[in-house]
């Protein structure tokens, strides 16, 4: 059976190239699931025809807001305008409630205080405790990346599929394990040869390749050196809008 990668959201924190921040939309024959959901990320899936209403499930990797910054709005609304009435998970690292509650009474203060009136699940992932969410294997890694955002890499098993997502991170001892045999690996790619602190660039991964035994991988949160050497290369770099079939 198919699954159905969409790349909402590719961008940096800083918006390089008009992109929107990060939000990966992933269809499966008994699930919507999203994979971080960014500052913009309403303003991305509106412009692609997707209403958020319809997504199951959001995981987060880490509480910086290009990841997790969306979520405030997209509550509101699914509250206050797209009424929303089916149930939604959202899963993350450890502390999410309390980050959630952070993240809405900043953007939009008195709003943590409105009580939805569709099933809202809010679940905590502990790295390296892999456990069942909405009928997927969750297994999350620790990631390098700021600590106070609790960073993790993601992998999903579907039933179908396994798609593997490094977050934020720079190279870490847990990256083999998180791609080791998955149907897609996307890797943050900040840089191109420079080394930027907390992330990947394009000449680790290029280097360390053959350590990422997956059969397709994917780039994605590209900064400025990034964008300008993407053309071109023979690691495959997504786009906003771009869909892969698995």
């Amino acid at each position: 059976m198919t699954v159905t990668v969409t790349f909402v959201g590719t961008g940096d924190a800083f918006g390089t190239g008009g992109r929107h921040s990060t939000c990966i939309l992933v269809d499966t024959p008994a699930l919507r699931f999203a994979i971080d959901f960014g500052a913009s990320s309403i303003v991305a899936l509106k412009a692609l025809g997707i209403e958020h209403t319809t997504i199951d499930l959001i995981l987060l990797t880490h509480y910086h807001g290009d990841h997790a910054g969306g979520l405030p709005a997209m509550l509101l609304d699914a509250m206050l305008g797209a009424r929303r009435t089916s149930p939604l998970t959202i899963a993350g690292p450890p502390g999410l409630p309390d980050r959630l509650r952070q993240f809405s009474e900043t953007l939009y203060p008195g709003s943590s205080r409105k009580t939805p009136r569709f099933p809202l699940d809010l679940v905590e992932i502990e790295p390296m405790r892999p456990r069942e969410v909405l009928g997927l294997r969750v297994s999350t890694y620790p990631a390098l990346h700021t600590p106070e955002t609790i960073p993790t890499s993601v992998r999903i098993d579907t039933g179908e599929r396994v798609i593997a997502y490094t977050g934020d991170t720079a190279w870490t001892e847990h990256l083999p394990a998180l791609a080791e045999g998955s149907d897609l690996m996307i890797a943050e790619c900040y840089g191109y040869s420079k080394a930027i602190p907390f992330h990947l660039n394009y000449g680790v991964i290029s280097e360390r390749r053959d350590e990422l035994r997956t059969r397709r991988l994917g780039l994605t949160h590209m900064g400025p050196e990034m964008l300008e050497n993407a053309a071109g290369q023979p690691i495959e770099c997504a786009h906003d809008g771009m869909v892969i079939r698995l």
